[in-house]
């Protein structure tokens, strides 16, 4: 995943912002981490450079 992508997404459930969080990067690419919506406080990981923005199920 590019890191301007973060400007772009919202979150799927509160359509708030998203913060960054980078565990792994390869060059502009980034393989781990996670986005944190800064409203509702949900997670979504970035696995293998791929962000997972289905909302979790309980």
């Amino acid at each position: 995943m590019k890191k301007d992508l973060v400007e772009i997404l919202c979150c799927p459930i509160c359509k708030g912002d998203l913060e960054l969080f980078i565990r792994k990067k390869n060059n502009e690419e980034i393989t781990e981490g996670k986005l944190t919506c800064k409203h509702c406080n949900c997670d979504y990981p970035i696995e293998e450079g791929i962000p997972n923005l289905l909302p979790q199920q309980d």
